[in-house]
């Protein structure tokens, strides 16, 4: 669905607002980039397997639902069974079937991942603190938590999520 509709003119980025967006892209670009390079080198997970393991982690008996852990990663079912895939090949998730939803499955946490979480997380947290959390003060950390809190709710409305 178009933000401007048809024929009306589109309300342009002005100085501060183009300074916020080309901020936000260019600073998420980067963390992003260096996350993912450090994970690789120290752990040889990507960032999304990390943050597979970290859900199914913090998850009741270390499993979810393939379908709610998508939810959770906020990416689509296709892209997370390849994950997942991957995961299961390196021996640190595992699958099951749902008993009561012939559909359904479960990704599990084995004890490999929870070892291997264990030792990717502490660098993984270092790196996040040094590039992001030490960088901002508190309340730049609130109003940024704030912000973004308020975009991912709208958008999850927008997606029907």
């Amino acid at each position: 669905m178009p933000s401007t509709p048809p024929g009306s003119e589109p309300r342009w980025l002005d100085h501060d607002e183009m300074a916020a967006w080309r901020g936000f892209v260019t600073a998420s670009n980067l963390l992003n980039r260096r996350l993912e390079r450090q994970l690789k080198e120290d752990s040889g997970l990507s960032h999304t397997q990390y943050e597979v393991l970290v859900h199914l982690s913090a998850a009741p008996a270390g499993s979810l639902r393939m379908t709610e852990l998508a939810e959770k990663l906020v990416t689509s079912k296709s892209g997370l069974t390849y994950q997942v895939t991957q995961l299961e090949r390196m021996g640190l998730v595992g699958r099951r079937s749902c008993p009561s939803d012939v559909r359904g499955v479960f990704a599990e946490l084995t004890d490999e991942g929870r070892e291997a979480l264990r030792q990717a997380a502490p660098g993984h947290v270092a790196l996040v603190r040094e590039l992001l959390i030490d960088v901002l003060t508190r309340e730049q950390l609130a109003v940024l938590a704030a912000g973004l809190g308020e975009v991912s709710a709208r958008l999850r409305l927008d997606d029907g999520a």
